[in-house]
C-alpha cells in the first residue's frame, strides 16, 4: 500500500468567525501531491479543523483514487480533533458529529489511517495555507 502524509489546519479569527481549512497531501517520499487552503465563511475553529480533514480526503477519492487504498497518516496540531478521530474523546458538540460522521465514511474509501498530533510550528506549511486563504478574502 502507498502511504500517504497529510497535514490539515483549520483557522479561525474569532470563534466563531472567518474561517479557513487547508491541507497538504504528500506521497511517503515527500512529493506534494496536492496542497490547498479553502475559504469556509464564518464558522468556528474546530469544525474549520474537521473540514481540512474532510476536505483533504474528499480530494484524495476524488483525484487519487488510483494509490487507494492507501496507508494514510493524518498530522494535526488540533489534538481535540485527533483524538475525536482516533475514538479517544466524546463528541458532544452535534456539528462536529456530523462532521465527524462524514470523515469516518470517507475513511472506508481510502484504507488505513492513523491521526497524530503534532506542534503548531510542524503544522507551518497547512498553517499558511489557511491563514493565506483567510488573508485574501479580506
Amino acid at each position: 500500500m502507498e502511504k500517504i502524509i497529510i497535514n490539515t489546519d483549520g483557522a479561525a479569527r474569532g470563534n466563531p468567525g472567518p474561517a479557513a481549512a487547508s491541507f497538504v497531501i504528500r506521497k511517503g517520499s515527500g512529493e506534494v501531491l496536492a496542497k490547498e487552503g479553502v475559504l469556509l465563511g464564518e464558522t468556528t475553529n474546530n469544525v474549520a479543523e474537521y473540514m481540512a480533514v474532510k476536505i483533504a480526503f474528499d480530494k484524495i477519492v476524488q483525484d487519487f483514487s488510483g494509490i487507494l487504498p492507501a496507508n494514510v497518516e493524518v498530522l494535526s496540531d488540533s489534538k481535540l480533533i485527533v483524538e475525536q478521530l482516533s475514538g479517544n474523546f466524546k463528541i458532544k458538540n452535534a456539528n462536529l458529529r456530523v462532521l465527524f460522521n462524514e470523515v469516518k465514511q470517507l475513511e472506508q474509501k481510502i484504507g488505513q489511517i492513523v491521526y497524530r498530533h503534532i506542534p503548531r510550528t510542524e503544522n507551518y506549511q497547512a498553517d499558511m495555507l489557511a491563514n493565506l486563504a483567510l488573508d485574501e478574502s479580506s
